[in-house]
C-alpha cells in the first residue's frame, strides 16, 4: 500500500510538471531566479497537498483495517492505593552506652575478672586494683566506729534518764558522727579500687593488663558497650523542618550488613546549625541479634508525604508532548468492539522508587497502557496482548 501511494505521488508530480507549463529543466536553463522561486513554491504547495491526502488515506486505512494495524499493548486497571514519599539523608549509628571505664584509684591492677566479648550485668565486678593497705585501714576504722557507736548509745540512754552531764553526751555523739564520716570516706576510697559495670553490656576490649600500674582518671581499663539500645543520628536540611517531627516514620538502610529497618524519629533537635543549615534527629533502631555496631554508616529515608488514596503509575509510562505537558495513554473500548489508545494529559505529584503519583487526569477504574506505550499515538487502534484483567 505504501508503494502504491509513493507511485501516485510521483505520478502527480509528473502531471503537475507537464502540460503547457515550462518544465523544471527549462526554467533552470533560462536562468530566471524569480521563475525558479515561483516554481519551487508551486511544487512545495503541491507536495504538501499530496502529503495531506496520503495522511488522510492512511488514517482511513487504519480505521478500516483494525486487526492488521492494531498495536499490541498491555493494560492494567488503576486502583486507589497508599503512596508514601521519602527523602534520603546520611546518618551514623551510635549508642548512649558506649564508654571507656577509667581507673579511679592509683595502684597495681591485680585482677581482671572479664575478657573481651564477654557479656556482663549491671553492677558486676570487672577489675580490682591493689588498695595498698587501705582495706586493713578500713577494718580498723570500722572497729573504732563501732566502739564510738556503743559509747554514744550508752551515753544517750543515760541522758534520756537524766543521768550524767550533757557535755559527756554531746562529746560521745560528736565523736561517733566524726568516726562514721571518716569510715564512709574510707569505704568510698576502697570502693574505687573495684571497677564495676555501670550498665549491662559487652566488654568490647580491655586496655590494661593484669599487673600493670594504673593511674586514677588517666588509665583506661576497658570499654563497655550496650548494643541493645542503638540509635541513628542524622542531619536534616532546614527545608524539611515543617515535615519532620517526633514519631515521623523512617526507613534505615545499613548497606554494610545488607539490612533495612523500620523506625521512627524519637528526638528532633531544637537548633539549626548556621554552618550547614541542618538540624539533628535521633532514630531508635532495634538490634535483637547485636548485628548493628556503633559508627556504621546508615541511609535514612524520612517519610515527608503520605496519600491514603493515590493514583500511582510506573514512571516509564509518562511522556512529554510537544507543548511540554505530561501525557499517557489509556485503553478505551469502542462501540464496535475495537479499542483505541486514548491520550490523556496528566499532572504529576511526588515520585518514588520508579513510581509517580498522578494528581489529575487519571482515576480509579481507568485502564492504563503500561507496555507498548512509547510508540502509540492518540486514537490509534490497540489490542491487548493478555486479555486477563490486571490491577495497578
Amino acid at each position: 500500500m505504501k508503494n502504491i501511494l509513493s507511485l501516485a505521488f510521483v505520478s502527480l508530480l509528473l502531471i503537475s510538471c507537464g502540460g503547457k507549463e515550462e518544465s523544471v529543466e527549462q526554467i533552470i536553463e533560462n536562468g530566471d531566479i524569480t521563475a525558479m522561486r515561483a516554481k519551487k513554491t508551486e511544487l512545495v504547495n503541491e507536495q504538501n497537498a499530496i502529503k495531506a491526502n496520503i495522511d488522510s488515506l492512511n488514517a482511513a486505512i487504519d480505521k478500516l483495517d483494525v486487526k492488521k494495524k492494531a498495536a499490541l499493548v498491555t493494560a492494567v486497571t488503576l486502583q486507589d492505593t497508599l503512596f508514601k514519599h521519602y527523602f534520603e539523608v546520611q546518618g551514623n549509628v551510635d549508642t548512649d552506652q558506649n564508654i571507656v571505664l577509667y581507673a579511679e584509684y592509683t595502684g597495681v591492677l591485680t585482677q581482671l575478672y572479664v575478657k573481651e566479648g564477654q557479656r556482663v550485668a549491671k553492677g558486676q565486678r570487672l577489675a580490682k586494683i591493689d588498695d595498698g593497705g587501705l582495706g586493713s585501714e578500713l577494718a580498723r576504722q570500722e572497729a573504732q566506729t563501732a566502739l564510738a557507736k556503743t559509747t554514744f548509745e550508752r551515753q544517750k540512754r543515760l541522758w534520756d534518764q537524766k543521768i550524767g552531764s550533757e557535755i559527756t553526751y554531746l562529746e560521745a555523739k560528736t565523736n561517733y558522727e566524726a568516726m562514721q564520716a571518716a569510715t564512709d570516706q574510707l569505704r568510698s576510697r576502697v570502693a574505687k579500687t573495684v571497677i564495676t559495670a555501670p550498665f549491662s553490656g559487652i566488654v568490647d576490649n580491655t586496655m590494661a593488663d593484669q599487673g600493670q600500674v594504673v593511674n586514677a582518671g588517666q588509665t583506661g581499663v576497658l570499654r563497655l558497650v550496650n548494643l541493645s539500645d542503638m540509635y541513628v543520628e542524622a542531619s536534616i536540611p532546614e527545608a524539611f523542618l515543617g515535615k519532620v517531627n517526633q514519631g515521623t516514620e523512617v526507613k534505615i538502610r545499613l548497606a554494610s550488613i545488607g539490612k533495612t529497618y523500620d523506625g521512627e524519629i524519637r528526638q528532633v533537635g531544637n537548633f539549626v546549625s548556621p554552618d550547614n543549615r541542618t538540624f539533628d534527629v535521633k532514630i531508635s533502631i532495634p538490634n535483637p541479634d547485636s548485628a548493628i555496631k556503633p559508627n556504621l554508616i546508615a541511609t535514612v529515608m524520612v517519610n515527608d508525604y503520605t496519600a491514603e488514596n493515590a493514583i500511582v503509575v510506573p514512571e516509564n509510562v509518562v511522556q512529554q508532548n510537544a507543548m511540554g505537558n505530561s501525557i499517557t495513554y489509556v485503553y478505551e473500548e469502542q462501540a464496535d468492539g475495537t479499542a483505541i489508545a486514548k491520550q490523556v494529559q496528566i499532572e504529576e505529584g511526588y515520585s518514588d522508587d520508579q513510581r509517580v503519583e498522578i494528581t489529575s487526569g487519571l482515576e480509579a477504574g481507568d485502564r492504563l497502557i503500561v507496555e507498548g506505550v512509547r510508540s502509540l499515538r492518540d486514537g490509534q487502534a490497540v489490542e491487548l496482548k493478555d486479555q486477563s484483567s490486571n490491577n495497578q
